[in-house]
């Protein structure tokens, strides 16, 4: 991160099944050893909904910024407009507690964890719910950003799918026009090394006052709690 000027970064639990684990406990841990470098994001258990409310309650007292939520790679996949998550979203939505959401690339057994149609569903029936999609709905580039023109509460970002993917030139002509508002820079690191996934964005078409926004303006914007 020195190597890369990057003054703040994310630290995301997760807790999906198949895709493995890390603790709320774990992270912040991490946060406090490094103070004023990270922003926590906590992840709780999708498969009970009274003991998913009291891990989003307990972590945002505890000083975390988000929730994160991978139905797909749960031991039994959901879909993001699963109505057994309803619950847990409207607490989110009523807590003003904005969620990371992975529904791109890998997020499930099959292409069916990530239609963009359930996120679509999911989005219209929470509309103060503020979601940031991790992997940026990819490989459903123009369907996801027609959802994002759409949809005022979602936020995208395309991480590691945004250096040499298919699909990334449509991403990067939305960052740079329409939705330049609604995009969040991610390196994903540690998959991607942090100082060569930012040199690469910074070689983007994209004019230097929405690089500001992708870089820093649209995560505060998520993260208000307003």
């Amino acid at each position: 991160m020195d190597a890369a000027s990057i003054d703040l970064g994310v630290v995301v639990g997760r807790d999906a099944g198949f895709l493995g684990s890390v603790s709320n406990a774990d992270v912040m841990a991490f946060v406090q050893d490094y103070p004023g470098r990270f922003l926590a994001v906590a992840s709780i258990d999708l498969t009970d909904r009274r003991k998913a409310v009291r891990q989003i309650d307990e972590a945002i007292a505890e000083g975390f910024v988000a929730i994160n939520v991978e139905p797909g790679a749960q031991t039994v996949p959901m879909s993001a407009d699963d109505r057994r998550l309803y619950p847990i979203y409207a607490h989110c939505e009523d807590a003003r507690v904005p969620i990371i959401l992975l529904a791109g690339g890998n997020a499930g057994p099959d292409l069916e964890s990530t239609v963009p149609v359930a996120l679509d569903r999911m989005l219209g029936d929470f509309p103060r719910l503020k979601v940031a999609v991790a992997h940026g709905g990819w490989p459903w580039v123009h369907q996801v950003l027609h959802i994002a023109f759409r949809r005022p509460n979602l936020y995208l970002s395309p991480d590691m799918y945004l250096v040499n993917m298919p699909g990334m030139s449509d991403y990067v002509r939305a960052a740079d026009g329409f939705l330049c508002e609604r995009f969040i820079y991610g390196s994903s690191f540690p998959l991607c090394p942090a100082k060569a996934t930012l040199d690469w964005f910074n070689t983007l078409p994209i004019s230097a006052d929405n690089r500001r926004r992708i870089l820093h303006d649209n995560a505060r914007a998520i993260l208000a709690r307003s």
